[in-house]
């Protein structure tokens, strides 16, 4: 007699253990010895208000505490498009689920097309009534309020950005190697002296929010530029653990079934990832010829400007940055 179909709870059970396996897995989530109790990272979610420079008063920052009590963090840098409601790490990956790993997970919220850096002036182009000053709240506020409120280390940290947040990652990590000891950059533009750079910069803030580049940097000759340019601070990251990475501008299989099908937004990815590439590729020639041998890139066979490719590059990196960092 041949066998027939499961009854109706059975398969209705495995249909959900299924899906149970397929979503949850996949994100990292850990399972106790026994197989039983699943971790969930939103128990360990704090949201925060911090004092901020400027005249903002305030920046909202979420965080997930590490699994395991450990001090030690990493600082996830949003796009150009950032958002007010929670961190673009939020909306579109599992960044979360690096807590369950021993690191703090610290998402500042906001900071659209501000290449999170100290700002000389307001945005006239949208009567901005306070000053962006990212890199003071980033490396005094912030890692002031974690020491003081949850025992998080002010050294030994990481900081990840992708795209503009990629280019901040850096500099910040050059600039204040007393409190990052880890950098990644995904996607980032980091040949800002590259010809045509600082006004394709010029028109990406303008199209984010009309956002008036002088008032950030000054106009292109303000050495302000030089200061924020990877490529031309490369110095200051010699001996700093770096993780590199740009696609190449290529769909791949993540692309159509995380995202609807939509052309126009899948060839825009394609190029600024192409962009991004050649960017990438040009950093890694200027850190061969300084000498600079700290830094492993990562150039993926496919992969376009989305967050499906920088989930993926973040969970490649974890076991590189949590050795330098000492989580």
């Amino acid at each position: 007699m041949r066998a027939t179909a499961r009854s109706g709870p059975s398969r209705l059970r495995s249909v959900i253990l299924l899906l149970v396996a397929a979503v949850i897995l996949p994100m990292g989530v850990a399972l106790g010895a026994a197989g039983t109790a699943v971790a969930n990272p939103y128990d360990r979610l704090r949201e925060d208000w911090v004092p901020a420079p400027g005249g903002v008063g305030q920046i909202k920052v979420r965080m997930w505490l590490a699994d395991n009590g450990s001090n030690r963090a990493v600082y996830l840098l949003d796009g150009i498009r950032a958002t007010d409601d929670v961190s673009g790490w939020e909306h579109e990956t599992n960044a979360a689920w690096l807590s369950d790993h021993g690191v703090n997970v610290i998402e500042p919220v906001g900071g659209e097309s501000s290449f999170y850096s100290d700002w000389y002036a307001p945005n006239n182009f949208t009567n901005q009534p306070y000053t962006y000053m990212w890199e003071s709240f980033l490396t005094q506020n912030l890692p002031d309020h974690l020491a003081r409120t949850y025992g998080i280390s002010r050294s030994n940290n990481a900081v990840v950005g992708l795209s503009m947040g990629g280019n901040a990652a850096l500099i910040l990590a050059a600039r204040h190697r007393d409190q990052f000891s880890f950098a990644g950059t995904l996607s980032g533009y980091l040949n800002l002296s590259a010809p045509g750079m600082r006004e394709a910069i010029r028109i990406a803030m303008l199209d984010a929010g009309r956002y008036n580049s002088d008032c950030m940097w000054g106009p292109p000759w303000d050495p302000a530029w030089l200061l924020h340019d990877p490529f031309v601070q490369a110095e200051g990251l010699r001996g700093l653990p770096m993780w590199v990475s740009a696609g190449s501008g290529l769909p791949g299989p993540q692309t159509r079934p995380v995202y609807p099908i939509d052309y126009f937004n899948t060839a825009t990815g394609m190029g600024l990832e192409a962009l991004s590439l050649a960017q990438t590729r040009a950093f890694q020639v200027r850190l061969f010829t300084m000498g600079i041998d700290s830094a492993h890139f990562d150039f993926p066979a496919v992969g376009i400007h989305a967050w499906p490719y920088w989930q993926d590059q973040l969970w490649a990196m974890l076991p590189m940055m949590k050795g330098a960092i000492g989580a």
